[in-house]
């Protein structure tokens, strides 16, 4: 089915649509930047793991980075190559199964690291071991995306270290970001260079995570390339690794729903969709942010001063589809009255998305759709009664 990439009038049900020449820019980008700073930049299965699209990434990236037994198999069987692998804990059950698909192995502790080393490399002997530590500095504002906040479960402190590493810790794993520029990262290396840098000759690699939203408009590549330029001038011996989830996906496609109704209470009108914010657009609540809908203007998620309709027409909230009270998020304006039937699409929808999607209130999953720069709208997968009974087995 061949398909208006502006309008999508010719579809007719909710559907993920990644586009694949925003994709391949995108790509093309991050590999340009991995080439001119000698660093190795991988995809983070957290932000997005549609394997029936993997074909288009090995073109340009050489392996992804895992955060459990599930996506490291996911990494080793569908993308072809075994990946960087950090988890907060790995138990006895799943060690050596996700060392055997791992090329890289991050410990979040001393004591995890002493409980399953051994384990790890008895079943993967070529494997290489790190330990996350962290800096206790970010920029990040929101806590929920900040892994360095106070009290963050996440890796070990300069003070917790000792003198000398265990001689088969050989790299360090560094994730401070959440959608930042060049710029948080240069402040950011500052202080990780000096709370661990007497420990970088003991070390092979080091994995700087990810939030590098190097695909953004306004993001300054050139400053990211001379800042990890600089860094392999600095210590010459360490790889370099960065694993970007967002920054491979950013605006590279929408959700595209549909009007289903259209309800009034007090006066405010609300547009009752076929896909859930609870269900589909999890961060949208979660960050929170309202996301960009095409052919109108956000408002804001205030209502004072809207209403009543007649002084400001055409300003719609917009609702999900489940029986959830809070899901609904903010207010849109349109340049005309809205009809049940017509497409709302939802920009930048591909990262974060697909892989929080849930089927709470049995409500199904969008489709996943692959949109070819002819139009072509290629079906990836549709979803089924039994994908929801699968789930409930």
């Amino acid at each position: 089915m061949k398909v208006d990439l502006q309008t999508f009038s010719q579809l007719h049900h909710p559907a993920y649509v990644l586009e694949e020449q925003r994709l391949r820019k995108n790509l093309e980008l991050i590999s340009d930047v991995a080439r001119q700073s000698d660093t190795t930049i991988i995809l983070a299965f957290k932000a997005f793991a549609l394997w029936k699209t993997f074909s288009i990434f090995r073109e340009y990236i050489p392996a992804t980075t895992a955060s459990s037994l599930y996506e490291a198999r996911l990494g080793y069987e569908k993308f072809g190559s075994r990946v960087h692998t950090f988890s907060p804990g790995y138990t006895d059950d799943n060690i050596a199964e996700i060392a055997h698909y791992s090329s890289h192995l991050i410990f979040n502790s001393l004591s995890q690291y002493q409980g399953f080393a051994a384990k790890a490399r008895s079943a993967n002997p070529e494997i290489s071991l790190g330990l996350r530590v962290n800096p206790e500095y970010s920029e990040v504002e929101t806590l929920l995306y900040n892994p360095c906040a106070p009290g963050s479960r996440f890796g070990v402190t300069a003070d917790q270290l000792p003198e000398e590493l265990p001689k088969d810790i050989e790299g360090f794993h560094c994730h401070c970001h959440c959608e930042s520029g060049a710029d948080v990262f240069q402040r950011t290396l500052a202080h990780i260079e000096e709370k661990f840098g007497k420990w970088f000759p003991q070390l092979k690699w080091i994995n700087f995570g990810g939030g590098h939203l190097m695909t953004r408009k306004d993001y300054d590549t050139e400053l990211l390339i001379n800042i990890l330029n600089g860094f392999h001038k600095r210590h010459p011996h360490l790889k370099l690794i960065l694993e970007p989830g967002s920054a491979f996906l950013w605006q590279t496609g929408p959700l595209v729903s549909q009007v289903v109704d259209i309800v009034e209470n007090h006066g405010i009108r609300t547009a009752i969709l076929n896909v859930s914010f609870t269900c589909h657009m999890p961060d949208c609540l979660e960050m929170p942010y309202q996301p960009q809908v095409r052919f109108a203007e956000s408002i804001g998620t205030d209502a004072d001063g809207l209403y009543p309709a007649e002084k400001t027409p055409h300003i719609y909230r917009l609702g999900g589809d489940s029986c959830l009270s809070g899901d609904f998020m903010g207010y849109w304006k349109f340049d005309h009255e809205l009809q049940v039937g017509e497409n709302i699409i939802f920009e930048d929808m591909i990262h974060y998305t697909t892989v929080k999607t849930t089927m709470f209130n049995g409500i199904s999953h969008p489709s996943l759709m692959l949109a070819h720069p002819d139009g072509e709208l290629e079906m990836l997968r549709k979803f089924s009664y039994e994908d929801y009974m699968n789930r409930m087995d």
